[in-house]
């Protein structure tokens, strides 16, 4: 693009500070919101920038965020600002008069110059990104049996009963556990970015099994005590990844060096377990605002789930992401069905099979 004389205008698109993009229409619903702020149409968008604020016609507003400078703690913070701002001193109203400004002067379209070569670039660009949001599915739930307050009341971690549902839901669609990933902030530490908790351990495999595969033979005192178990072990495993004891970014480091100095990588990167459990056909991430409606991500792998969550005082949101080879809407359905009878566990309910 430079080639054809597109230097100035790439120049400003690479010193602006983000990208807005004004959608000339209205939201439909939560599933076309998702959508619309996760991919659009891909013509007003420049997915490269820090990250894309998108305003709807009707008001709706969402971020678009790039992943590799930052991570959901730094966006949400912003988030946060510009909702406090906008709704306790908002600096325009609707009985505003239109600033007297020669907006022909103060707003400069940007006129890319375009051969045949580019024109048929950007022509197949869109074809295949058509074909990617074509295939992508979103769907979500909302659960409204409990929530935060009485998962605290029955003393066990809300996060770890939202992560234990994801892996009793996924042994009642497919009959097995797979490796799974959750995001935690390592925003203690300068320079922190991330680390991983792995909810997937024996203690949600037991407990999963127990549910999916031998409910009748357990009582519910049982059943009690192993949602315990695992709050409890998912408790560790957060704390941990968030002062830096967790194992996946320190691997990465570790094999990230050797790449660059040209070093054989020894065979613990070889083995097929290595590979398996950086296979995330679960991927999760959560973040709670009053700022925030939703929030979501594609699945990282082609075969998995891209799971955004959300866990409020009375009700637990969840927003899924797939492709067709997994069914996105079954998987919800057993999510639900693993919230219900967790939460009549809890409650000292016997559960049905």
């Amino acid at each position: 693009m430079e080639i054809c004389g597109n230097e100035e205008a790439l120049q400003k698109v690479d010193t602006a500070l983000f990208c807005l993009s004004l959608d000339d229409f209205p939201i439909k619903d939560f599933v076309h919101l998702s959508h619309t702020m996760l991919h659009g149409d891909g013509a007003n968008r420049w997915y490269d920038k820090s990250f894309n604020l998108i305003i709807a016609k009707d008001g709706t507003a969402g971020i678009n965020f790039e992943h590799s400078w930052g991570d959901g703690v730094a966006v949400l913070r912003f988030q946060n600002e510009v909702f406090k701002d906008s709704t306790k001193v908002p600096a325009v109203s609707p009985q505003s008069q239109p600033a007297s400004v020669d907006s022909s002067r103060a707003v400069q379209k940007l006129d890319f110059k375009l051969n045949d070569a580019l024109k048929a670039g950007i022509t197949k660009a869109k074809q295949k990104f058509d074909a990617s949001v074509e295939s992508l599915s979103i769907d979500m739930i909302q659960f409204h049996e409990g929530g935060k307050e009485l998962l605290k009341q029955k003393k066990v971690s809300p996060d770890a009963v939202v992560q234990l549902a994801f892996q009793m839901a996924f042994l009642r669609q497919y009959n097995q556990t797979v490796a799974t990933y959750e995001s935690c902030s390592t925003a203690a530490f300068k320079h922190g970015r991330t680390e991983t908790i792995r909810p997937a351990s024996i203690h949600t495999k037991k407990c999963s099994e127990a549910f999916v595969r031998e409910l009748s033979k357990h009582s519910t005192e049982e059943l009690q005590k192993l949602i315990v178990e695992c709050s409890k072990y998912h408790g560790r495993l957060t704390k941990e990844a968030a002062m830096g004891q967790g194992f996946d970014r320190h691997l990465f480091g570790l094999r990230y060096l050797a790449q660059s100095k040209g070093i054989a990588l020894p065979d613990f990167y070889q083995d097929q377990a290595y590979a398996r459990l950086n296979y995330n056909i679960i991927s999760t991430s959560t973040l709670v605002s009053p700022a925030v409606q939703l929030g979501g991500f594609g699945p990282v792998v082609p075969d998995g789930y891209g799971v955004g969550y959300q866990v409020h005082d009375d009700w637990i949101g969840c927003n899924v992401s797939s492709y067709p080879t997994r069914n996105g809407k079954e998987f919800l359905q057993c999510i639900h069905k693993s919230l219900e009878n967790i939460f009549s566990v809890l409650k000292g309910k016997k559960v049905g099979s």
